[in-house]
């Protein structure tokens, strides 16, 4: 019986532990859960440290997503990649990142910022990459980045950028053939004239002559007719060739057969070139458009001139080409330039290093006209000068530092009887 006994209040002892365990899990189990749950969310909240860590030897921050309105002073000074995406920025002040003075990247995509002072980036001389996408920056000047003298990567797309005068100076540098990789795929978002053109390719010349013109509605014009290519000569021998001069075009002929070799458009009235003008005259080798008070070129009015030798526009009103005018002519080998107002500033820096990139071209009569202190200089004398009067510091090189104008002048009073080999080995010595 004693055993019995025993044996009934073990099991008894047993059942009651049982049933005080299982209250105890009924009872604490759901606030355990939540405790450990808010342990995660507190881990992952906006607000927090930002981490910190070194990779190949280069100290990065990462402070991504932690809804920060401004930088915090405790962060390290030699930090050399700085990752403040996706936070709530709005505004860049002078000197905000002058303590940083080692920093090569600087991620601030995907911000709120709406305005940037001239000296925001002042001391980042090693500054090389710097993410300024998805942003709400409307209007920047060139101002803001002479402090970088290294920069070579700018990303500016998906902002609302206002093209207006005050932009100026921020599209013509990135206009500039050695900043390629400068504001690639931002477009203008405001005025409605200029919606969706990139800023690498609006024209920048005219912003601050509209920015006081009141916009008046204009009844439509009857369209202009179309003129026929009928009325010039077509001669068969010794090549296809249309002859139109002193016909006083207005304009490029419309329909001129496709296979047409050569196209005198001398001595008549064009004053500009449209988008497109020659894009199915693929067979087209030499184009003739001097006389014509030519002022205007279009970016793409030579697209399609993929076989184009010789182009004329001597005698012409030209005194800068946009960019883009020639970046079609791969097969071009002759360029004459005579006799135009060319200007020198630093719109005319497209046209100079164009023609010593591709160094087979043979070119003549690229002096300055305008302003008079350059009246009479060779535009690479101009532009060497540009550069040696800029501070050593604020340049990522120098170049054309040997350009001889022994060479220039040898070669202006050749124009058109250098033979294209020799031509270029002279540029080569040059470049």
């Amino acid at each position: 019986m004693r055993v019995l006994a025993l044996a009934l209040l073990i099991l008894f002892c047993r059942d009651a532990e049982f049933r005080k365990t299982r209250r105890n899990r009924e009872n604490h189990g759901p606030a355990n859960t939540s405790r450990k749950g808010s342990s995660i969310a507190k881990r992952y909240a906006p607000g927090l440290p930002c981490d910190m860590y070194t990779y190949l030897q280069e100290k990065y921050l990462d402070c991504q997503e932690r809804k920060l309105t401004s930088l915090l002073p405790e962060w390290a000074g030699d930090l050399i990649h700085m990752l403040l995406a996706r936070n709530k920025i709005r505004r860049l002040r002078d000197n905000m990142f002058s303590k940083y003075r080692n920093l090569k990247s600087l991620d601030l995509q995907q911000n709120e910022i709406s305005k940037i002072g001239n000296m925001a980036f002042f001391g980042l001389k090693s500054l090389t990459t710097l993410l300024l996408q998805h942003n709400q920056i409307k209007v920047l000047s060139e101002e803001v980045f002479i402090a970088l003298p290294r920069l070579n990567y700018l990303r500016l797309y998906d902002n609302p950028w206002n093209c207006t005068c005050e932009m100026e100076s921020l599209i013509t540098m990135l206009q500039v053939p050695r900043n390629r990789n400068l504001g690639n795929y931002a477009k203008c978002a405001y005025p409605q004239g200029r919606k969706g053109q990139k800023l690498k390719l609006v024209r920048p010349e005219p912003m601050c002559l509209e920015e006081e013109v009141v916009p008046v509605p204009v009844r439509a014009k009857p369209t202009t007719p179309a003129v026929d290519f009928s009325i010039c000569h077509v001669f068969l021998f010794p090549i296809l060739a249309l002859d139109c001069k002193l016909k006083e075009l207005q304009r490029v002929p419309d329909d001129i057969p496709p296979d047409i070799v050569k196209l005198d458009l001398s001595n008549n009235v064009i004053k500009q070139l449209r988008s497109k003008d020659f894009e199915d005259l693929h067979s087209l080798q030499i184009l003739n458009l001097s006389n014509n008070g030519l002022d205007a070129i279009d970016p793409a009015a030579f697209s399609g001139l993929v076989n184009l030798h010789e182009l004329d526009l001597s005698n012409n009103n030209l005194y800068n080409f946009e960019y883009g005018v020639l970046e079609d002519l791969y097969f071009l080998r002759q360029l004459w330039l005579r006799d135009n107002p060319w200007k020198c500033d630093y719109h005319i820096h497209y046209l100079f290093y164009w023609l010593k990139h591709h160094y087979t071209v043979n070119y003549s009569g690229l002096e300055c006209r305008t302003p008079e202190e350059y009246k009479g200089w060779y535009v690479g004398k101009y532009v060497r000068s540009y550069y040696e009067e800029c501070p050593k510091d604020r340049l990522q090189a120098y170049p054309d530092r040997d350009i001889d104008e022994d060479e220039f002048k040898w070669h202006e009073e050749h124009p058109k009887h250098i033979p294209t080999q020799k031509h270029g080995v002279i540029l080569t010595l040059l470049s």
